[in-house]
């Protein structure tokens, strides 16, 4: 089914608002303002429909020409604003994080989402993402799925354009048709992954941030912009302004880059992590901190009850669900002096300053920042304090 649509706003998860008939239509690869003929991809909705803009008839300013051969409509499901211009794809994400804010927590915000410089020493976009994850098509191809689908695009001769350079070519060669491959560009070299298992490099990598080397499984989770660690470490630490000697909660603290830079402060640490492995990195990791770190294993929600009632600060990067009402509850009684929050999902992260909000939290300042370019996804250090 195609239909002809003046296209509205953006909104969160990629894709603007449009209407056709008095029925909403979410819709992929399309920019506000335009006016675009779409493919209706999923009609299974009562209250709305999903589509693609298959057709632009009066294109916006801000679109350019996508710089990779499968990016757009029925292709590959990674970048969704490839079709954007780079300032472009930051102000739609700036709309998209205040209107979150507004409807979900009720703040004003008027920051805008930061750009990060790439490897290149320019924000352009390309280049930049330092773990790859693909499946392999039936003929034996490195392969991309389409959005929302089971169905692989193979890979362009030239590779994926936001992999980083250093990346393992997985292009060339044969591969076992249905097999993942999990190409890593780390700090001490490339890793291939092929079904969790290493044919390049080993299980364990190294990557440097926050002015030291953190050694992690292959398969655990790390930034995957190169600038990411570093400008995360930085905004929680300038919102937080820690004190030697004050007590800080670490919540799910992978392999402890914020406990590290907290302990590096002077602070004592208890940190928490539910991943077993992520957990023996910590302790690899932390075992010469500056100041003692505790890391315990479990789920946050469980553990965060039994730990101390006295604690000055608080760091948590939960998934991208958020943390939660009962979590973000149980810091919060405990009244410390400030807490940071590091957000992957702009609606999680304004459904939980929202619960802040109602227990006499205010947002003190909130930063935004461009790490994952071409597509619509974004990362936020929020500070909360006492209202008053």
């Amino acid at each position: 089914m195609l239909v002809e649509v003046e296209v509205g706003p953006i909104a969160h998860g990629g894709h603007c608002v449009a209407r056709h008939d008095g029925r909403v239509i979410f819709v992929r690869h399309a920019l506000p303002g335009e006016r675009v003929r779409v493919e209706i991809t999923d009609p299974s909705h009562a209250r709305f429909w999903r589509g693609d803009a298959v057709e632009v008839l009066v294109p916006s300013p801000d679109r350019v020409v996508p710089p990779c051969r499968i990016a757009g409509p029925g292709r590959c499901g990674g970048c969704d604003f490839q079709h954007a211009d780079p300032t472009a794809q930051r102000r739609l994400k700036t709309q998209v994080l205040a209107e979150q804010l507004e409807r979900l927590a009720g703040l004003a915000w008027d920051g805008e989402v930061e750009a990060v410089p790439g490897p290149s020493g320019a924000p352009d976009g390309l280049g930049w993402r330092t773990r790859m994850r693909y499946r392999v098509d039936g003929s034996g191809r490195a392969a991309m799925r389409a959005h929302r689908s089971h169905e692989l695009i193979a890979l362009p001769a030239e590779g994926c354009l936001i992999a980083r350079a250093g990346s393992p070519d997985v292009v060339e060669g044969s591969w076992p048709p249905g097999s993942e491959l999990v190409a890593i560009a780390a700090a001490d070299g490339p890793v291939l992954l092929v079904d969790g298992d290493p044919v390049i490099g080993g299980p364990l990598l190294q990557e440097r941030a926050a002015g030291r080397t953190w050694e992690l499984a292959a398969d655990g989770f790390w930034q995957v912009h190169p600038a990411a660690a570093d400008t995360l470490v930085a905004a929680v630490l300038d919102g937080l302004r820690p004190q030697p000697g004050e007590r800080a909660f670490d919540l799910y603290c992978g392999v402890g880059l914020f406990a590290g830079a907290l302990s590096g402060a002077g602070c004592r640490v208890w940190a928490v992590e539910s991943s077993p492995g992520a957990v023996e990195s910590a302790h690899r990791n932390l075992a010469d901190a500056p100041v003692h770190v505790r890391v315990l294993t479990g789920r946050v929600d469980v553990r965060l009850p039994r730990m101390s009632e006295r604690v000055d600060l608080v760091v948590l990067d939960p998934p991208r669900t958020g943390a939660g009402k009962a979590v973000i509850t149980e810091i919060l009684r405990r009244r410390p002096r400030a807490v940071a929050y590091v957000a992957c999902d702009p609606a999680a992260l304004a459904r939980d300053l929202g619960t802040a909000r109602g227990l006499d939290y205010e947002l003190a300042g909130l930063r935004a920042y461009d790490l994952f370019p071409m597509t619509h996804h974004l990362e936020a250090v929020a500070i909360l304090e006492p209202s008053g």
